[in-house]
């Protein structure tokens, strides 16, 4: 009987898997640098290259924002972000853990 209970009370957490893996990756990313931002970059601190620009064909100006999902489907949560701005100034920072926070804030 002991067995059974102890198995019930485990289910939840086989069924959803560890909190990290269940933890949320959105995240806001606010630009305030007075610059657009032209590239967005997110990338596992474990790889030596940056991921594919996020942002695309689009930019983000100056006090704008926009959510990402940084989920890349790894179950990692500490990332590198690097920003391009239009004048060619790049920003970066180093380990920041995305399943903590859930807005980011590039200043100058």
């Amino acid at each position: 009987m002991r067995t059974l209970l102890l198995t019930a009370s485990m289910l939840p957490f086989l069924v959803l898997g560890s909190p990290v893996a269940a933890a949320n990756r959105v995240v806001e990313v606010i630009n305030a640098t007075g610059m657009t931002m032209v590239e967005f970059y997110a990338s596992v601190t474990t790889t030596n290259s940056w991921e594919e620009d996020i942002l695309g064909d689009d930019v983000l100006e100056d006090g704008e924002s926009i959510d990402v999902n940084i989920d890349d489907g790894s179950g990692k949560c500490i990332y590198d972000f690097r920003a391009v701005f239009e004048n060619g100034q790049e920003a970066t920072k180093q380990g920041v853990n995305v399943c903590r926070i859930s807005t980011f804030t590039f200043t100058r």
